[in-house]
This record gives structure tokens, sequence and C-alpha cells, in this order.
């Protein structure tokens, strides 16, 4: 709730509040001011409402608020508070306080880090890890608690490592955190994955894809059975990939199952299962059990060992359209990759239908990026001809963007369509040379070439996608 007007001639304050109809916490207002005061609702919208308290009452919100609150009173009795829910204890409204901070600068990942002398509070924003505080060490006993307790995890158990998940709502939408801890020199460590259902699920036109991936994509996904690889890195944007693919044929015509860990975005229509090791249900068996379930389009999580690569070529084989990861480096990457889990390469030919390798890098700020004119050895790295006018751009520092130059982030893809030649040349176990030249005789476009792609639009500078993607051999 939050106080907007105060009528001193009648004596009657008024409240925006989300739920007008909750009489207990009126009472409480009631109660507090004393019987010459009258109260009167309006209703407001949840997200607005914490907006304003956030404007208006920043310092006894913040995280500097609460820290000097802490620093300048005395806290007793810690972990009974922490464990009883006593929300108005600073030390719980210091990992509320974090929690909504990172979702708020749109960060990927919270990193909780104990040091010999202090706690160090890291972001993943935009793929690259900050440092955004570092906090007493004193503070994180208390804190440890408090995120086992937010997690469901055994608050008595400080050693084997543990995992659990938390969900909150914050201005006005659900985020999950995917919570993970482990014993390190000076202390449990923190990683929280922040899964925010707004950003999770793209249409598959929203990507940015240039227009011959994504027409080389819904080819791909119109072949009623075979297996679709999607391979990078953790990190890489994999997941919101195979979503937006997912999304893309989800109707009610097919019917959909998937297997992760864990599900991160629930979808509509789409039969979602989680991993679950107390069942003995791994990726191998899930898959079993899915093919007596009539699917159409089966998603697994990750192909990690044989018998799960074993059992998602078998469903392939069957008449099932299946999607999955790999981690590899590129798209040609990933046919070794299976031979090495132990694949075997005459089983591979005829049922994959492509291979999608990708990267994300960090997206120039709109209202602060820098043009300028390339050196030869840039000119080099594009491609681009000594005599050829052309501007590139490159970081540059405002409030919009935090001063760090970029904002948000965009994929590099590149989409290799399994042909009838490189069908046989799976079978025969050819050299990657060997496929890379088909490919690209067949039209395919490497990392390499996207990545050129969103520079010379200025949509990233050469710096960042150097940093992600290997631009040395076009000098070659």
């Amino acid at each position: 709730m939050l106080p907007i007007n105060f009528d001193k001639n009648e004596k009657v304050l008024t409240l925006a509040m989300a739920d007008t109809f909750n009489v207990v916490a009126v009472d409480l207002v009631a109660a507090t001011l004393g019987s010459g005061v009258g109260i009167s609702t309006v209703m407001a919208g949840e997200a607005e409402i914490e907006a304003s308290i956030e404007q208006f009452y920043q310092y006894e919100l913040s995280i500097q608020g609460i820290l000097r609150e802490i620093d300048t009173g005395e806290i007793d009795d810690l972990n009974i508070a922490v464990e009883n829910e006593e929300y108005n204890h600073p030390l719980i409204r210091l990992v509320d306080a974090i929690l909504a901070d990172a979702v708020k600068r749109d960060a990927s990942d919270i990193h909780l880090e104990p040091e010999a002398g202090f706690l160090r509070v890291r972001y993943r924003i935009d793929g690259v890890m900050r440092q955004v505080m570092a906090l007493h060490k004193s503070y994180w006993p208390g804190m440890v608690v408090r995120l086992k307790v937010m997690a469901k995890m055994n608050i008595a158990e400080t050693r084997a490592p543990q995992d659990g998940r938390i969900g909150l709502t914050l201005a006005g939408r659900r985020v999950d955190f995917r919570v993970a801890c482990q014993q390190t020199t000076y202390g449990e460590n923190f990683v929280l994955r922040i899964l925010d259902r707004r950003k999770g699920i793209l249409p598959l036109e929203k990507l940015n894809l240039k227009k011959e991936t994504l027409t080389a994509i819904q080819v791909m996904m119109a072949r009623p059975e075979g297996i679709i690889l999607v391979t990078g890195p953790t990190g890489s944007g994999k997941t919101t990939t195979l979503y937006s693919m997912l999304n893309y044929r989800n109707d009610e015509s097919v019917n959909i199952m998937t297997l992760e860990d864990p599900v991160e975005y629930p979808m509509p229509m789409i039969r979602q299962t989680s991993l679950n090791e107390a069942a003995k249900l791994d990726f191998a068996n899930g898959i079993r059990s899915m093919m007596r379930q009539d699917p159409d389009i089966i998603l697994v999580g990750e192909v990690r060992d044989e018998e799960t690569a074993e059992m998602a070529f078998r469903a392939a084989m069957t008449g099932h359209q299946v999607f999955t990861t790999l981690h590899t480096n590129s798209s040609l990457g990933a046919v070794p990759r299976l031979i090495d889990i132990g694949v075997k390469p005459q089983i591979m030919a005829g049922n994959i239908i492509g291979i999608v390798a990708q990267r994300l890098v960090r997206r120039l700020c709109r209202n602060c990026k820098q043009a300028y004119a390339p050196d030869e050895a840039e000119r080099k790295l594009l491609g681009i001809s000594s005599t050829k006018p052309v501007l590139l751009y490159r970081e540059g520092g405002c409030e919009s963007c935090n001063f760090l130059g970029y904002k948000g982030r965009v994929g590099v893809v590149e989409v290799l369509k399994i042909t009838h030649e490189l069908d046989e040349m799976i079978a025969r176990v050819a050299t990657r040379k060997e496929m890379h030249e088909a490919a690209v005789n067949s039209g395919f476009k490497d990392l390499a070439d996207d990545a050129v792609r969103h520079v010379l639009a200025g949509t990233t500078s050469l710096s960042e996608v150097s940093r992600v993607v290997d631009l040395t051999a076009r000098v070659q």
C-alpha cells in the first residue's frame, strides 16, 4: 500500500492498495494512526505501487539504507529471526533487496562469494560479471540461513552441495531463482540463476535472425521426423532458442512433451517434466516414458551421455521430431562430439535434420554508441576492401546503460542444414575440412559471417564480437 493524500480538514488518509478488500491491513493502519483519523482506499496496480514506494521511500528500502540500519543497530537472535520469517529484520530485507536489485538491473545470475574478510556480491549482466558491492563477512551466516529457508534447503547441512528454487513476485511479475550452494575455503558460495518469465519466451521472428537463417530453421522444423540440435557453451541462449522453436510449433494439432533439468519456463499446451533423482527419472528413462505418451515433438534438455543420445536418436528414427542441446563450439563440431559420446555414424546419417550453433554478444546502447572509421587491420577482420567507405560503432557511456556502453544482447547464429551429401560424409566419418567445404558449397554461413553482419549493421562493436567469436580465420 501507499499513502497518497491526507485531508487535514476531514482528517482522512487515502491509501492506494492493490487489494482494497484487505480489511486486516486497513485495520492495522487505523490502529497505528488512532481513532481520530479516517481511512479511504483506492485501487492501484501492484507494480505501480512498488515503483512509487521505491521512488519516494528509496532510502529506507535501498541496500545502502539497510546496511546503515544494520551498522548502527544491535542485531540479536539473527538465526531465530531469519528462520521465523520476521520480515522486519534488516538482514532479511537485505537479502530481498539484493534479489530485487539484480532483477531491476536485468542480471541473469547473482554470485554471493565469501572471501577471507568480506562477502563479494557480483551480478552477471549481459553475459559479463560485474562486482556491485562488498559486504562485511559477519552478515554472511545470517544471509545463508535466509537463502536456505527461502530455497527450501537443509539449513543444518553446510558441507555438501545443495540445490533449491525460490519463487518471488517482483514489480508485479513472477520471477524464479534457481539456487545452488557449494562449500569453499571461506564458507558457502551461492549462485542464483534468475529465470524471468517475462523475458523467457520470444517469438521466433523476434530473435533478430537474418531472413535466410529464419527460413532455414522454419524449413528444418517442417520435416516430420528427425533430430534438431542446438549447440553452444553455457549461457549462449540455447534454451531461449529451443523455447522459441517449440512456441512456433505449438498448437492443438500436435502433442509436445519436454524433459528438462529443471523446467525453467512453463508453457501452455506443452507437457513439461523435470528430472527427478529420487524417482530415478533421468533423461534416458524419461524419453522411454515419453515414447508411450504418443508425442509428436519431444524436447530433451541436453544430450550428456551415450544412453541419452541413443534414446534421442531412437525417438527420431521412429517418427518423432526431437529437439535437444549439445555442448560444442560449432555446428560441425556436433558430429565428432556425438561420436565421442558413443553414437554410431550410421545412426546419425539420415536422422539429423540440422544443427544450430549460437553465441550471445552485447548490444551497443542506442543512445551513446559512437561512430568511427575502421583501420586497415579491422577491415581485414571484417573482409572489407580498403577503398569501400564504411562506418563502425563502438561503446560510449550514458545513464541509460549505466555507463557501460552496452544494453541487452543479441544472438550470433549459424545454421547447418544436413543435406544428402553431408549425410553420406557423416556415415563414412569424413574430415571436418571436407564437411565444411561441402556445407559452404550448399550456402552455409558460419558464426563469424553472422557476427560481421551485426558489426556492419551497428548492432554491436568489433571488440565485443572478437571477445565471443573467432574472426582470425577470415584473415588467413
